[in-house]
């Protein structure tokens, strides 16, 4: 066994021999013996990005912890169902450095295990070459992944793109940066499981944009099902904890058109488990990897890749 699956199997062994609150006690134990000025950054983190739970450290309130722990406790065979599935031993580290992160507040495997090389959701090993895509950007901010999308690929590769967004300004300013470019559409919606109006508010930070029910702005939500009608060649997803909606309203793309699918598995606690989960229940015929672009405190900015299975085209010796 190589130290990779050892480290991890390690991991799961020892929560899976603990009840909810050994695991939530050795986590808390962890978060207390980092610095006292990385305890109150994620405070201030978790105040701002509530995906996750409460930290209120003067008050003796770590929700966000307790959290993690019931988390761990019922998805550990999910992780363990995950991790057999990565295709390759970065994946396998990438899962193995942000579960030691959240168990053992370890930010040197964390730091290690983020991907410097290509560019963000574009990893070049596993996906070297496009050409005629049509990509679907969900989440599109200002146009900076399509920028990166041909940087790392070149005009050739799309025939077209479609860019979903639901802020004004971002979308005013994608405009600007996208204006070289033809055949890009840009939407102003919200991409969910069903058609219908949405609501959000926008948020200091206009990167994480994201729907609320008690939101002031509202958006035409729409599923690509019903708003995309050619063949998806490719799909990002980042929108603040909906990916799960968005991926129920495409689920006849992913069944039909098996496209390659770049999708955010960190806005909530239970992502990274259920949706590559969701994707295998609708199409088997794709292989899975992980890679983290995040910082090295806490685990963020995880992406999975859910890649069409290649096909092994076998040679018969007719002699």
């Amino acid at each position: 066994m190589n130290y990779i699956d050892k480290n991890f199997y390690n991991i799961i062994d020892e929560i899976k021999s603990k009840d909810v609150y050994d695991i939530y006690f050795h986590i808390l134990e962890k978060f207390k013996n980092i610095s006292e000025n990385t305890q109150r950054s994620m405070e201030k983190f978790f105040a701002k990005y509530a995906y996750w739970g409460e930290l209120k450290i003067d008050n003796g309130y770590y929700k966000v912890l307790f959290n993690k722990a019931e988390i761990f406790k019922k998805h550990a065979d999910d992780y363990v169902k995950l991790y057999e599935s990565l295709k390759d031993y970065k994946s396998k580290y990438v899962l193995f450095a942000v579960l030691n992160d959240f168990y053992n507040f370890d930010f040197v495997n964390l730091k290690n295990a983020t991907e410097y090389c290509f560019k963000h959701y574009f990893d070049l090993n596993l996906i070297p070459k496009l050409k005629e895509n049509v990509f679907v950007d969900v989440g599109a901010y200002v146009g900076d992944t399509v920028l990166d999308y041909v940087e790392s690929y070149g005009k050739e590769s799309f025939q077209k793109i479609y860019c979903y967004e639901i802020c004004q300004e971002n979308i005013d300013k994608m405009k600007i940066n996208l204006k070289n470019f033809d055949n890009i559409e840009i939407k102003r919606k919200a991409v969910s499981d069903r058609r219908g109006k949405l609501k959000f508010d926008l948020d200091n930070d206009i990167s994480s944009n994201h729907i609320s029910p008690g939101g002031k702005i509202e958006v035409e939500g729409v599923a690509l099902d019903e708003d995309i009608k050619e063949k998806i060649s490719m799909v990002k997803m980042d929108i603040e904890g909906s990916e799960m909606k968005a991926l129920a309203g495409m689920k006849e793309h992913i069944k039909n058109d098996t496209p390659i699918l770049l999708i955010s598995v960190y806005h909530n606690n239970t992502d990274l488990v259920e949706i590559p989960k969701y994707i295998r229940s609708l199409n088997g015929n794709y292989d899975y990897y992980l890679r983290y672009y995040g910082g090295c405190v806490y685990a963020t900015e995880i992406v999975l890749f859910a890649l069409p299975k290649v096909k092994k085209v076998l040679v018969k010796n007719l002699i």
